[in-house]
């Protein structure tokens, strides 16, 4: 006999009209910011895409500065939950090499799920090379959010599977080296699916994409320990 729960976890509250034209705001800014530039985007041409009263953006963030610090926090909380599910381990637990070497394996998967088969993650990507090209306080939250703390616990998996110093120059370029390839799939989707002849990024896109890249991480580490020995 299956038995009832005795306290089942409460179910979670919908969300209420504000928070939605919270989440509307923030996902035509993020579309807008990197599509024209943060300049070049006015506070009305977001509220109509968000189909929002134009005051609801400073009600909610205090205007336009405070919109575009909401974007970058959504893209920490995005890709931040992404990554810490990908790296996850038990604390109680010291990896070996080979255990490390799949959770690279397991990264660069959610890595390539989101990035490159995720239609969102265009205007992520977009918001972020704008930041890039003209930094303001919101690459500041998405350095500190994602950037420094997730290369920071990639490079540390890198040296449990390696034995190489987490810290060096090279293990660093050799993350955001491995980061890279993930993310130019993104940066020039248009013209990699023109070549490769794809309509559109499914399951077996993806697929592809993941075994490749999964290769050449099993040929750099074999290269590394090879060289060591």
């Amino acid at each position: 006999m299956i038995k009832t729960p005795q306290n089942p976890a409460p179910s979670k509250a919908p969300p209420s009209s504000a928070d939605l034209t919270r989440a509307a705001l923030i996902h035509a800014a993020l579309r807008l910011f990197g599509r024209q530039g943060f300049h070049a985007t006015s506070t009305r041409e977001i509220a109509a895409a968000a189909r929002a009263n134009i005051g609801s953006i400073a009600y909610h963030f205090g205007g336009k500065d405070g919109l575009r610090a909401a974007c970058a926090n959504h893209i920490v909380e995005t890709i931040g939950g992404i990554a810490g599910a990908a790296m996850a381990e038990d604390p109680s637990e010291t990896p070996g090499a080979e255990t490390a070497h799949e959770r690279l394996n397991i990264v660069l998967e959610a890595m390539v799920g989101f990035i490159v088969a995720r239609p969102e993650a265009g205007e992520f990507v977009q918001f972020v090379l704008r930041e890039l090209s003209q930094p303001s306080e919101a690459l500041d939250i998405i350095y500190n959010g994602v950037f420094e703390p997730v290369h920071n616990r990639l490079c540390r998996i890198w040296a449990q599977a390696t034995g190489e110093d987490p810290e060096s120059e090279r293990t660093k370029i050799t993350v955001f080296t491995m980061i890279g390839q993930v993310v130019y799939f993104r940066i020039a989707g248009p013209a990699v699916m023109r070549r490769l002849g794809w309509e559109s990024v499914g399951p077996s896109e993806a697929a592809a994409v993941i075994s490749v890249v999964k290769s050449n991480l099993e040929a750099i580490i074999a290269a590394r320990k090879g060289a060591k020995s």
